[in-house]
Order: structure tokens, then C-alpha cells, then sequence
């Protein structure tokens, strides 16, 4: 009887072994750099770092744009300001209604024909 129950023993020990024996192979394919999960996880993590890179220099040039945009919005706002002020004095001025230095002046349109030295005829 306990005879069997060594052989039981060492039958179930060999089979123990020759299933982690089993697992460690498809571990070790399954972890595969090349083309397993392993790889997949290596370009996984490439991409990432290229993906954080980019992200990097995106916020560079948008901090940059930024400030040029700041920039052009205040330079903006003073010239609105200048074309305000001269706008207000326009209305300031008399108006002349159709005379310029004493002269009348038609509201036709007003055309000169130039010949080939640039003078008026």
C-alpha cells in the first residue's frame, strides 16, 4: 500500500512539473519581444514618449503664440483708440460741402487722359 501511494506521489510530482514546465514555455512566447505581448508593449511605451514629446513642443509653440497674440491684440486696441480720437475730431471740423480753397467742385466724376510722356493733356 505504500508502495502505491509513492508512485501516486511521484506520478503526481512529474505531472506537476511537466504542466509549469508547459506554462513557462508559453510565458516566456507569450512575453516575446519580438512578437508577443512584450513587443506590443515596447512600442507601446516608444509611442508614448514620442507622443510626450510632441506634447512638449506643442505647448512651447502655443505659450509662444500666445504671447505674440497678447501682443497684437494690445497694438490693436491702441491703434482703435488713435481711430477713435481722429474720428472725433473729424467731427470737429467745419464742413465744406462741395468747395475746396474757394473753388466749387462737381460732384461729377473727374477724368484725365495722360499721353505717353506721363503729362496731362
Amino acid at each position: 500500500m505504500e508502495y502505491i501511494a509513492d508512485i501516486l506521489l511521484v506520478s503526481g510530482a512529474l505531472g506537476a512539473g511537466f504542466y509549469c514546465f508547459i506554462l513557462a514555455r508559453r510565458l516566456s512566447r507569450f512575453n516575446d519581444l519580438e512578437g508577443g505581448v512584450g513587443g506590443a508593449v515596447a512600442v507601446l511605451s516608444m509611442q508614448v514618449d514620442d507622443l510626450k514629446k510632441t506634447l512638449e513642443t506643442a505647448q512651447t509653440a502655443a505659450t509662444a503664440s500666445e504671447g505674440s497674440l497678447k501682443d497684437l491684440t494690445s497694438r490693436a486696441d491702441d491703434v482703435a483708440r488713435r481711430l477713435e480720437m481722429l474720428v472725433a475730431s473729424m467731427h470737429d471740423l467745419p464742413s465744406g460741402h462741395g468747395k475746396t480753397n474757394g473753388e466749387a467742385v462737381s460732384n461729377e466724376p473727374f477724368f484725365v487722359r495722360h499721353n505717353q510722356s506721363g503729362t496731362a493733356k
